[in-house]
């Protein structure tokens, strides 16, 4: 008797280490797996950073060097001036795209033309779905100075070829336009999302009060896109701070260092030069500030949504 009584605690320790809920066995997988492609790397780049560990000094070890690596690169001109590019390109292009898919949204949402609504918005998913590479190796023939079309249309007007890909301000104007024409179709479903949050009854009325665009946008839309700003600021954000295919695909961050961002910075002392310890370093402090700029977005754009 006295045994029948303690089996249901046994079997309750026994559910609670290993659930029977058929959910937890359908995520588990995903969860090891996002944790293994996730988590181990961040850790091993974390564990490299503090040690010297350079490809082509392997005789040596990988002695412990404390934040000799974190120094170095606090102290290196050149960690500082992708970083300055890649802040430069972001606080260009991420304006630029949030106005046009603004834009467009605003357009989309108007109840007019069902029909191309329903075209555009399937158009809109095919920039997005082009990988980086590819995107960089159409905007290296669309910009060729021999052959681009750029270059075509310009000559149609009268003006004569340019070295978009040779000169280091339109080389890095070139990526700008790149990025834009991928990623304003982002911007514009996000936005155009949290515009059919909105009751039509709301928007209704205040057509009615005012003829005003801008007051509807600013009084009554607005709160309803903030939420969806601030998921665009962030991932947009973290997908700048570590572009890297497309840059180094079209211009190979160059001419010289004009397109070289703070990812390919970081390729080139961890690939090129063979310092695991030092891109390491890099790399985790690009890390630190991408979640300081996402707490930022949120603290500041989320909670006013709320």
């Amino acid at each position: 008797m006295s045994n029948l009584i303690a089996q249901p605690p046994t079997a309750a320790r026994r559910v609670r280490l290993w659930p029977r809920s058929p959910a937890f066995w359908f995520l588990a997988p995903a969860v090891f797996v996002l944790a293994a492609i996730g988590i181990y790397p961040t850790l091993l780049a974390l564990y490299n950073s503090f040690h010297h560990y350079n490809l082509t000094d392997l005789a040596s070890g990988t002695p412990f060097v404390g934040i000799d690596n974190y120094v170095a690169t606090l102290t290196d001109p050149s960690f500082w001036g992708a970083l300055g590019r890649t802040l430069l390109f972001l606080c260009l292009t991420l304006p630029i795209e949030l106005a046009l898919g603004l834009f467009a949204a605003l357009l989309l949402h108007r109840q007019a033309l069902p029909w191309m609504r329903a075209i555009a918005r399937v158009s809109l998913v095919i920039p997005m779905a082009t990988t980086y590479a590819v995107v960089g190796l159409i905007g290296r023939l669309i910009f060729n100075r021999q052959f681009g079309i750029v270059n075509w249309l310009l000559g149609l007007i009268g003006i004569a070829p340019l070295d978009w890909l040779g000169d280091p301000t339109l080389a890095f104007v070139s990526v700008m336009i790149m990025d834009i024409w991928q990623w304003t179709p982002f911007c514009t479903l996000i936005l155009l999302a949290g515009l059919a949050m909105v009751p039509r009854e709301v928007e209704e009325a205040a057509r009615l009060d005012t003829s005003r665009w801008t007051m509807i946008l600013w009084h009554q839309q607005r709160p309803f896109l903030l939420p969806g700003l601030t998921a665009i600021l962030i991932l947009r954000s973290a997908d700048m701070l570590k572009m890297f295919d497309a840059v180094f695909t079209m211009t190979r961050g160059g001419p010289g260092t004009a397109t070289e961002f703070i990812s390919v910075y970081i390729q080139r002392i961890g690939f090129r030069l063979f310092d695991q310890g030092m891109a390491s370093a890099q790399a985790v402090l690009l890390l630190i500030l991408t979640i300081v700029l996402s707490r930022l977005y949120i603290r500041f754009i989320y909670r006013e949504a709320a």
